[in-house]
């Protein structure tokens, strides 16, 4: 299987090398056959024998800031608050849901890390900390962050839930706090933008002081973070709502107004942005999005049911997180402000609603919407670069337990030999044998989706292999060095589709310096896109990317209709226009 999905992505000589290193790698007798032997017997002792390995390698080994390349955010709708009073009546995640899904049982384990885990940072690797202690009380309290200062807001006094008056009132006693000059302390949030190495590296000069280990504990135990932001200063595009959610606008506007390592934060705008950012580590995104589904409508269907307990008479003032800065950390904290900056002007974001159609023009066509976006996606990325690319597509595994996620390798064979069909203007095929290869295209998508989510794809099991090969002090395997190995393994094209059943969308980073970001969330009758790419790439163009998309979006469908009379014609008029705006949210040409 891994044979057929890298073939076409390399050139035949480099793919002959590679076929011989692998049949050499999987004898009988052996290397494969010994580390799978090994593997088999990991799994008899573990309670899910990839969980530990991919962990490391998807996120606690890496040493890139957690801001756009880590951390992803859901966008809420543009609020409207018409005085500050009512943004902090907003800012109330009071309750949350655990959360159900229908059909197979899926394992719950990343629903009980939202509000109970930390990712805490390290020399070469972090560490995810889960709070699982009998020793230590339940956090009863939540950090608020407002104009760079934190603050401790117990939302648990004498074992009962402060009610919405009470949490509204300590609100406000934060927002006078925070307007005092004279006591605010230095941004110590920057330092958690920064690489987890550097980051690591402060962190270990921050803790000598007993006032900064204070300060630390009780924001590495809280349930979650409340951000209380200033005015950006921008148009409250979706765009620009998007990238104030990842990166809050740099040192200047709201980027110090974070704490990147907990898994939860709420962003509450002055100017009626609004989201979640998300430390990815603990769990995944249909997690965070079931959270949020659930918190946004309990909030707009039952605002009463925010009051549950009577006013608590004296409230204890919130308390002010205080911090004792080095020159040592003064110099840190310049250096993350300006790396932060950079990542936040090299950021390349456009968020995009085609409206041309959705979800149900493509279950007409009795296709998958998600296998039909994957081939769109392919055929909109070959139409910019001419090429196919490593892509990869979470694949959620929690059938198993303690299950994440899996790649499904979108880039396959037949979704090239379809592009290729509909972009060579000198091809004699007919549309009828366009639409076959289209059918071909969305046939291997679907079916290499369920060996995902059946735990039956290839990059779980080769991650396995090359870790157990690690563990045993081998000499890395010749198939992990191979160039194929390595190509294959660099996503150019990361995506993934997050729906919603309320109006929000997710959006992210790429994963490498010359790729795209493409999240996805398709609706009955339009689709929400949101690209990234970054601009000191010469490769990438977010805005490139979308148009490219509205047009394969277009002729996707006009060969569907050509070919299936009983689906519903779309305004072309309409699509028109929407390839001409898709350009409109970005700047780089």
């Amino acid at each position: 299987m891994y044979l057929n999905c890298v073939r076409h992505l390399v050139p035949e000589e480099q793919f002959r090398r590679t076929q011989t290193i692998t049949d050499k790698f999987q004898a009988p007798g052996g290397l494969g056959e010994l580390l799978q032997k090994k593997l088999l017997e990991r799994k008899e002792v573990k309670a899910n024998w990839v969980y530990d390995y991919w962990l490391e390698d998807m996120y606690l080994n890496n040493r890139l800031a957690l801001p756009v390349n880590s951390s992803p955010a859901m966008v809420f709708p543009k609020q409207n608050f018409r005085a500050q009073s009512d943004a902090l009546r907003q800012a109330l995640p009071v309750d949350y849901a655990r959360g159900q899904l229908a059909g197979t049982p899926l394992c719950m384990e990343q629903y009980y890390r939202l509000f109970t885990s930390y990712r805490l940072p390290g020399p070469k690797t972090d560490t995810l900390v889960a709070q699982k202690s009998s020793v230590m009380p339940e956090p009863e309290h939540i950090i608020v962050a407002c104009k760079n200062q934190f603050f401790v807001l117990d939302v648990v006094i004498n074992f009962r839930r402060l009610n919405e008056r009470d949490l509204y009132t300590q609100l406000q006693k934060i927002r006078k706090m925070a307007e005092s000059e004279e006591e605010r302390l230095p941004p110590i949030g920057l330092l958690t933008s920064d690489g987890r190495t550097e980051w690591a590296e402060a962190r270990s000069i921050l803790v000598k002081d007993s006032t900064n280990r204070d300060s630390l504990d009780m924001i590495e135990r809280c349930l979650c973070l409340v951000c209380l932001d200033e005015p950006c200063g921008l148009e409250m595009s979706d765009t620009n709502r998007a990238m104030m959610m990842l990166h809050g606008g740099g040192k200047n506007k709201n980027g110090a107004n974070r704490w990147y390592d907990k898994p939860m934060q709420f962003v509450v705008g002055a100017d009626g942005c609004c989201g979640v950012v998300c430390e990815h580590s603990p769990f995944e995104g249909i997690v965070l999005v079931q959270c949020t589904e659930y918190l946004l409508k309990y909030m707009i269907g039952s605002p009463s049911k925010l009051v549950r307990a009577a006013s608590v008479s004296e409230l204890p003032a919130p308390r002010r997180l205080r911090w004792k800065c080095s020159a040592e950390i003064q110099a840190c904290l310049t250096t993350s402000a300006d790396k932060l900056q950079r990542l936040v002007e090299n950021l390349d974001m456009n968020v995009y609603k085609f409206c041309g159609y959705g979800k149900e023009f493509i279950k007409k066509q009795k296709m998958s919407p998600d296998a039909y976006m994957q081939v769109a996606l392919q055929f909109a990325f070959y139409k910019c670069h001419g090429r196919p690319v490593a892509t990869y597509e979470s694949a959620s595994i929690r059938r198993f337990q303690h299950g994440r996620v899996d790649n499904i390798r979108s880039s396959t064979a037949e979704a090239l030999a379809f592009v290729k069909a509909m972009t060579d203007k000198k091809s004699s095929l007919t549309d009828a044998e366009k639409m076959e290869k289209l059918w071909d295209a969305i046939k291997a998508q679907t079916n290499y989706t369920i060996l995902a989510i059946t735990g039956m794809a290839i990059d779980n099991h080769l991650l396995g292999l090359r870790e157990i090969a690690k563990e045993l002090n081998l000499e890395k395997p010749e198939i992990f060095t191979d160039e194929t190995y390595i190509i294959s393994n660099q996503f150019i094209l990361s995506t993934s589709q997050v729906p919603t059943t309320v109006e929000m969308f997710c959006c992210y980073g790429p994963v490498v310096p010359n790729g795209y970001g493409a999240c996805y969330n398709p609706q009955s009758g339009h689709i929400i896109f949101c690209v990234s790419s970054f601009r000191d790439s010469p490769e990438t163009s977010s805005d490139m990317f979308v148009k490219a998309l509205v047009e394969c979006l277009g002729e996707m469908q006009d060969l569907c209709q050509i070919c299936n009379t009983q689906a519903k014609p779309c305004n072309s008029t309409e699509r028109t226009e929407d390839a001409s705006k898709a350009v409109k949210n970005g700047r780089k040409t």
